[in-house]
C-alpha cells in the first residue's frame, strides 16, 4: 500500500537525520562526551519520527482505487414476492449500496435467489459454492478481501466478474447476503457489523414469510405440459 504524502515527510527526515548524525560521528577528529550524547538524541529524535511516519500511515491510509466493472445498474426480485418483503429487501439493499463500497448485492433464501441489485452481470445466475456453503455451515461471515488471492474466487463470476472482494453473510442457517466491493480491502468493521444486523432482522422477522416464497417460486406451472 502507498504510503500518504504527510506520513512520507517524517520518514524521509527521520531518515536523513539519522544519516546525517552517523556522518558526523564517523567524521569527527575527536569523540568526546558531548558529541555522543548529541549523537545519541540526535538518532533518537530521528527514528522517533521515522516511526511517527509509519503509524501516520497506518492510521490514515490511503484507500484502494475503485475498480471499473462490467455490469448494468439494475434492480431484479424474484417473482411472487409479497409487497412487504419486497419493501423490506429493498430499503435494506438501497442501504447497503448508499452507506458502504458495494457495487453489487444477491440475497439467497434456501437455493432461491430473491434480490440481485447494483450492478449485475449478463448471465443472471449465481450459484453458491464451496467458501459459501462453509459460511453457511459456521453460521459466520467471510470476508474475501482481495479475491484475485482466493484459489475460489471463480465461484464469483456469477456475481459480478472481476470484483476485487466480496462478502459472504449467512442469513440464519438458510439464506446468504453476497456483497461485492468496488475496490480490494473496502469493507469496513462498521459495514461487516451493518450486514449482520440486517442478516439477523431477516431471519428473525422474515424466515416465514422467506420459507413460503421459495416454495411458491419453486412451484411446477400447473398449466405446463406434464404437470397435471
Amino acid at each position: 500500500m502507498a504510503m500518504p504524502t504527510a506520513a512520507r515527510i517524517p520518514v524521509v527526515a527521520g531518515a536523513l537525520g539519522l544519516v546525517l548524525t552517523v556522518s558526523n560521528q564517523l567524521s569527527s577528529d575527536q569523540v568526546d562526551p558531548a558529541l555522543q550524547r548529541a549523537g545519541v538524541v540526535a538518532a533518537i529524535l530521528s527514528v522517533v519520527l521515522m516511526l511517527v511516519g509509519l503509524l501516520w500511515s497506518r492510521i490514515n491510509p490511503i484507500d484502494a482505487e475503485r475498480m471499473e466493472l462490467d455490469g448494468v445498474e439494475g434492480l431484479v426480485f424474484a417473482p411472487e414476492l409479497p409487497e412487504a418483503l419486497r419493501r423490506e429487501l429493498g430499503w435494506g439493499s438501497a442501504l447497503v449500496l448508499t452507506a458502504t463500497p458495494a457495487a453489487t448485492l444477491l440475497v439467497i433464501w434456501k437455493q432461491t435467489l430473491l434480490l440481485r441489485r447494483g450492478l449485475l452481470a449478463d448471465n443472471g445466475s449465481f450459484t453458491p459454492g464451496a467458501i459459501c456453503q462453509r459460511s453457511l455451515q459456521t453460521g459466520k461471515a467471510i470476508s474475501l478481501v482481495d479475491l484475485k488471492l482466493y484459489p475460489g474466487r471463480d465461484e464469483f463470476d456469477g456475481l459480478l466478474p472481476g470484483l476485487p472482494a466480496v462478502l459472504v453473510q449467512p442469513i440464519g442457517p438458510c439464506g446468504l447476503l453476497l456483497v461485492g466491493g468496488w475496490s480490494a480491502r473496502c469493507f469496513s468493521r462498521s459495514d461487516l457489523t451493518w450486514l449482520e444486523g440486517w442478516a439477523q432482522r431477516l431471519t428473525a422477522e422474515w424466515a416465514p414469510v422467506l420459507d413460503e416464497v421459495v416454495v411458491t417460486v419453486a412451484a411446477p406451472d400447473d398449466s405446463a405440459p406434464g404437470t397435471g
